[in-house]
């Protein structure tokens, strides 16, 4: 049974398994390079207010798979503000076939979040705020900390994507590769990807997201409630474009240029992103660090009870108690 919050507008999509958070606030703000997006934010729940948890998405993703994550946050005393970005979920998509996932540049998405940033949090969303990103929002969240170092407190990271394993030719060699097939009018078109396959039930066996049947099938009952909300495989410019940012990361500068303080979780178990990656980069980086997390796929918010508790738990030392 699908249902609405605002009706008259941008809405969530509301199924019996994923409940919407109170408060929830839903709209639409406009970027810099007139960009439409959809965001949402919802008040802190009990204890005293800790601030803003600041939500960006991995890739294909939107606001609806984390209400569960949001109620965390609350439940906590923190504010939850989130966005779909460029491309993806309720937001304004780029290109004619919108199944695809597409952006011109990476640093598109850096727009999106400035913007967010002074559109929404600073006039509505209590102070501190914290950046909390998963996989490619966790990327596009460790540029955000060395573009302005003041925007966010702190920044706590769901398997980011760092790179990519086994690429033939590593970041840098595909960012040259896809780049010169862009360059030559083919980036509009679909490259595939492991992970990027349609989301139902018959895909949970041997998926490489979630080992959780309840969390991986809410899911499910969401892109029925909501088709439009779904995309699937990226297209050559988006690969293009994330190649290039994963190239910046691997360099030497990259380290040093981030000195927010930013905690990393990897997946042990994951297969979209590679979690050596980032070991490495939390063993260089001099305001950050990683742990890794056993027997975890990709999706640590979405992973099993037990998986979430470690996840939680280090939320809570990184970001809670920094914040009373």
């Amino acid at each position: 049974m699908n249902a609405i919050v605002d009706a008259n507008g941008p809405s969530l999509a509301v199924v019996p398994s994923n409940p919407v958070p109170e408060g929830a606030r839903v709209g639409f703000f406009t970027t810099s390079d007139k960009v439409q997006l959809r965001y949402a934010t919802f008040p802190k729940g009990a204890g005293a207010a800790k601030g803003t948890i600041c939500l960006v998405q991995g890739r294909t993703e939107f606001i609806e798979k984390y209400f569960e994550t949001i109620a965390d946050f609350r439940s906590r005393g923190f504010a939850v503000a989130t966005f779909d970005w460029r491309g993806q979920g309720g937001s304004q998509r780029l290109i004619g076939n919108k199944r695809l996932g597409h952006v011109r540049r990476f640093d598109d998405y850096w727009e999106d979040l400035k913007s967010f940033h002074g559109s929404i949090l600073l006039p509505d969303c209590p102070a501190p705020y914290y950046l909390v990103g998963h996989s490619m929002g966790g990327l596009a969240s460790l540029y955000a900390g060395i573009r302005d170092r003041m925007m966010f407190e702190r920044i706590f990271l769901s398997a980011p994507m760092i790179a990519l394993d086994g690429q033939p030719f590593g970041m840098a060699g595909m960012a040259r590769l896809t780049g010169t097939l862009a360059a030559l009018g083919l980036g509009r078109l679909p490259i595939g990807r492991r992970g990027d396959k349609a989301l139902s039930q018959l895909s949970f066996a041997g998926n490489p997201l979630t080992s959780d049947l309840m969390r991986f099938t809410r899911g499910v009952d969401v892109v029925k409630a909501r088709p439009d909300l779904e995309i699937g495989s990226p297209t050559i410019g988006w690969a293009a474009a994330a190649f290039g940012a994963m190239a910046g990361a691997a360099t030497d500068q990259f380290p040093g240029a981030v000195r927010i303080p930013v905690l990393m979780l990897a997946a042990a178990r994951d297969e979209i992103v590679s979690s050596a990656a980032t070991e490495s980069l939390g063993l260089r980086m001099r305001t950050g660090r990683h742990i890794m997390i056993p027997g975890a796929r990709h999706e640590l918010f979405l992973e099993n009870d037990s998986i979430r508790g470690q996840v939680l738990a280090a939320f809570d030392a990184f970001i809670t108690q920094q914040s009373t």
